[in-house]
């Protein structure tokens, strides 16, 4: 059950509903208040599982900051409040940062409810080293912002995993095929779901099935490093036929 005057954030499916753990679902139905980067998108989870008399606000990029102040002050009147993103783990490129950040300012108690994480879903699906490897979130939309921390990012000895909207994807593979066309990369979409897909191969091969078969749904991608351990398994760089 939610204590009084905390804020739990939790963790929810990224994809399959079925991805969510007892104890967030016992949170959410005990809380006062859920706070939601999207309502609308959030009330598919909510309503699958039944819990449709706790009161939603937004909580999202355009007005966290305000918002907030405004949850703090529910906060210290002893509400109750869950935080979720649209899919996965608040804060994690999502919103709920500023949020933390003005419960340590006001020292108010806090909990994670821990569940999927789309980054570590894909390095693990990926099959590429998980020992050591950094996170950097969205890939910047301008192309040359993105060749600059995609460069940086062949030049790392560890694993790099970013986010990516599909409508870039051929743009950042013909970055990474021209820059380093037998770099081994990985692109994880639509996880969880029912068209999940781990592409496995290097970056020329990557655009070459991708500029084929236009991708769809959310992605992450994943770029192996310059040092790689003698078990990992290496795809062939010249197939007879095109990776599947």
């Amino acid at each position: 059950m939610a204590a009084p005057g905390v804020v739990y954030f939790v963790g929810t499916p990224i994809g399959n509903l079925a991805d969510i753990t007892q104890r967030a679902l016992d949170t959410l139905r005990s809380v006062d208040l859920i706070a939601c980067e999207d309502t609308r998108h959030s009330a598919r989870l909510l309503n699958h599982y039944d819990i449709r008399n706790i009161p939603r606000l937004s909580l999202h990029e355009h007005n966290e900051a305000k918002r907030s102040d405004e949850l703090i002050k529910k906060i210290q009147a002893g509400s109750s409040v869950a935080v979720i993103s649209d899919a996965g783990m608040p804060t994690i490129s999502d919103p709920g940062q500023r949020l933390l950040q003005r419960l340590l300012a006001h020292d108010l108690p806090y909990e994670i409810i821990p569940g999927p994480s789309a980054p570590i879903a894909a390095l693990v699906g990926a099959g590429l080293p998980a020992d050591h490897f950094a996170f950097h979130g969205f890939l910047p939309p301008k192309k040359g912002a993105r060749e600059r921390e995609l460069t940086t990012a062949l030049e790392a000895a560890h694993t790099s995993v970013f986010f990516e909207s599909p409508h870039r994807l051929l743009s950042t593979l013909e970055i990474l095929a021209r820059l380093d066309p037998n770099r081994l990369i990985c692109v994880a979409r639509e996880l969880t779901k029912k068209f999940e897909e781990f592409h496995r191969s290097h970056a020329a091969q990557a655009l070459a099935h991708f500029q084929d078969h236009p991708p769809k749904g959310e992605i992450v991608l994943l770029i192996a490093g310059t040092k790689l351990p003698k078990w990992l398994h290496l795809p062939d760089p010249n197939p007879s036929h095109p990776a599947k």
